[in-house]
């Protein structure tokens, strides 16, 4: 390759930053003027075109991990993907608010990630976007998909490969992978799949290798691929959507418990002895009037909050639950088209049975909820004219005058709780037996301290008799004796056997179709994947230290030159249709590696006119690139110093424009001003919290994980 001197410089330079942390990823967004950095404190940082100026930090916390090993955007830039070594997490995060949307866990770490969307055009296809499932029409509006399938490509050591639909859904595993992966590409029409991997044997240094895998089964039914990963990811945001349910509903619970620790306990344990003297003195220094009637409209608050979530929010989730997964139990018994991904009818009927069982344990809830809003309510009312009473204040007519079904009320909760035969406390020493709701909610694998009183149920009384029916798939396990937390977990567990089967399936069917070794790494071999050497005019050798895809036709490389030369390193677009165009056939022999086979590869000869430019007082190490923005981010040996281009110079005029015009004008409402530290960090990592609490309650199944879509 030649490069010809010119006084100006290719490529225009438009940021330059010393960073404090050495940078361990960098990824250019798809469409945006936006690069993605993650270093070795664990943070991920989102930096914009103009200046490097940073728009928002990530930091590591307890809940993800801090050990960022790979970054993937998806297609649209709207979700960045990155993985956590210490923690085996993969996370989606929100490119425009730094919100942790969703993640999970993998049994590897994760050593490289590949985001793509299919791009095939098929009239089967085409009449499958426009006929969605009518599922609109029955159920609360589901956040809408991307129109393409895209897939998420996780690679690591011991031979991990796996792919994940629209980055939710195992759609893959791939089992016989050889060695660690350290990069890979999945095409975009789904029929095979290229790693490079590096393979280390007990004796001779590690081998890199390319490996061809046959993904055709994904291409040959990319229709029946594509509704499969719609539905399943469906269901799989309906999991996690009920699990923010859970933990709204538990954080409401822990308000009543709190009260009830404080304040009832003690009046429990002194009336249970009927001590007249000491419950009176307990009532009207330690309960006082005014903290009764308080606590009272805490626990009545709490209650109608539970209540509301579970209405709106686990029954409505399950019943989708139940929806879309008799939907793809139809789409099982449809053999012909659906078999050969794995769709198991029997597992998928577990699952159904399992979301039923949870719908009735949320119904049961609800029954409790209402009895003890009810006994509360009736029990307060009573104790608050009394209290009155006993201080000789005025007693309203209207709180004076109960009627027998409040007495009843009254009477039944007193005996039930309160009796001098009933057990206070449960199995573990704190008392229980007022509260009934939260045992619901604790996720323990024990019984019901206190399960609810099924006598005289004629249902349950028929059931029972009829040995017939015990069988019957039209039934569902009602377990009376399990939590709420406890169904639920085993619910999720029967969907997640239903959800891992195609994943097996698919997997089995991806043949190898070619292994190439390329080269062994020894101590003195760069361990990137390159075998470039250009010679510019005829005085100097250069190697290559990094090389990047800029478009289909260029390569962007970081070139070194050799120790002997005083000279600095150099960032060049290398024109790769001239390159490919040589006469000369290179015949690859497989029993040999690449690198013993080199002085047979074609040498050809390249101009690079102004596709060049040194880069001055800086040891260039890596570059990431993105040629639809037509940028370039050079990274230092150090991984700390970074350097940002413009690629696409045409004129000295463009060289002469002020740094402030460059900002690109593709901001999709990202902020202007960088973000503070503190934005990122919140409570929506956390798993619940004030963030999720505030998304359940807007009453809108669309608003839970909009952004994840």
């Amino acid at each position: 390759t030649k490069r010809f001197p010119t006084k100006m410089p290719a490529f225009r330079q438009v940021g330059e930053k010393q960073l404090p942390n050495p940078v361990l990823c960098m990824a250019w967004s798809p469409k945006r003027d936006l690069i993605a950095l993650a270093n070795t404190a664990g943070e991920l940082l989102l930096h914009r075109l103009a200046n490097f100026q940073r728009v928002w930090s990530l930091p590591p916390n307890e809940n993800t991990g801090k050990e960022i090993t790979a970054l993937a955007w998806r297609p649209d830039g709207k979700i960045l993907a990155f993985s956590l070594g210490d923690t085996k997490l993969v996370v989606l995060c929100d490119a425009e608010k730094a919100e942790i949307l969703h993640l999970f866990p993998l049994e590897n770490p994760v050593s490289c990630m590949h985001w793509m969307e299919v791009l095939e055009e098929s009239s089967v296809l085409n009449s499958f976007y426009t006929s969605e499932d009518e599922s609109n029409l029955f159920l609360p509006k589901l956040p809408t998909l991307p129109k393409r399938l895209n897939i998420l490509v996780l690679g690591g050591g011991s031979g991990f490969v796996e792919l994940y639909a629209y980055g939710m859904y195992k759609i893959a595993t791939l089992p016989g992978v050889p060695g660690t992966c350290s990069s890979l590409c999945l095409s975009s029409d789904l029929k095979s799949l290229s790693i490079i991997t590096e393979i280390r044997s007990a004796d001779n240094d590690p081998e890199i290798c390319y490996i061809q895998l046959d993904t055709g089964l994904l291409s040959d039914c990319l229709p029946e691929v594509t509704r499969m990963a719609r539905k399943f990811t469906h269901i799989s945001t309906l999991l996690q959507y009920l699990r923010l349910s859970l933990t709204c509903m538990c954080e409401a619970w822990e308000d009543i418990l709190m009260q009830m620790d404080l304040r009832l306990t003690k009046f429990v344990q002194v009336s249970g002895h009927c001590l007249g003297p000491e419950l009176q003195a307990l009532l009207m220094n330690q309960l006082t009037v005014k903290g009764l009637k308080k606590l009272g409209q805490s626990i009545e608050t709490s209650y109608s909050s539970i209540q509301k979530l579970v209405i709106s929010h686990l029954q409505s989730g399950s019943e989708a639950l139940l929806y879309h997964l008799s939907e793809v139990k139809g789409m099982s018994l449809w053999k012909q088209k659906f078999q050969p991904l794995g769709l198991d009818s029997a597992a998928i009927e577990d699952a159904i049975t399992a979301v039923g069982s949870f719908t009735l344990k949320a119904n049961e809830l609800l029954q409790v909820i209402d009895k003890s809003m009810k006994n509360f309510k009736a029990f307060f009312r009573w104790l608050y004219v009394a209290m009155l009473r006993m201080s000789e204040e005025h007693v309203p007519p209207e709180l004076n005058k109960m009627t027998q079904k409040d007495i009843a009320f009254v009477a039944d909760f007193l005996s039930e709780h309160f009796s001098e035969n009933e057990e206070l406390f449960d199995r573990k020493g704190k008392y229980f037996n007022v509260e009934r709701v939260g045992q619901y909610l604790k996720d323990e694998d024990e019984d019901l301290v206190s399960p609810p009183n099924t006598k005289g149920n004629q249902w349950l009384k028929f059931l029972q008799e009829s040995t017939h029916l015990k069988e019957s798939p039209l039934l569902f396990p009602s377990y009376s004796q399990k939590s709420l937390h406890f169904v639920k977990r085993m619910m999720e567990g029967v969907i997640e056997l239903c959800l891992q089967k195609p994943a097996e399936v698919i997997g089995k069917s991806v043949k190898q179709a070619v292994c190439l070794p390329l080269y062994t790494v020894s101590e003195n071999t760069p361990r990137t994947i390159f075998l470039l050497h250009v010679c510019f005019s005829s005085d100097c050798v250069y190697s290559c230290q990094d090389a990047r895809f800029y478009d289909d036709e260029t390569l962007t490389v970081v070139l070194r030159a050799s120790e002997e030369e005083n000279r600095g390193r150099v960032l060049a677009q290398l024109p790769l249709g001239s390159a490919l165009s040589c006469e000369e056939e290179f015949n690859w022999d497989p029993s040999l590696r690449l690198d013993q086979q080199s002085g047979a590869i074609p040498v050809k000869g390249l101009v690079l006119e102004n596709q060049w430019r040194d880069l001055e007082n800086m040891k260039a190490q890596f570059v990431a690139v993105n040629g639809i923005r037509k940028v370039a981010c050079v990274l230092s040996s150090n991984l700390r110093h970074v350097r940002v281009y413009e690629m696409d110079v045409e004129d000295e005029e463009d060289e002469e424009r002020p740094e402030s015009q460059n900002a690109s004008s593709d901001q999709d409402g990202l902020e202007e001003t960088p973000a503070i530290r503190g934005e990122a960090e919140g409570g929506e990592t956390e798993g619940g919290g004030q963030r999720a609490k505030e998304q359940l309650e807007s009453g809108e199944l669309t608003n839970v994980l909009e952004r994840c879509r």
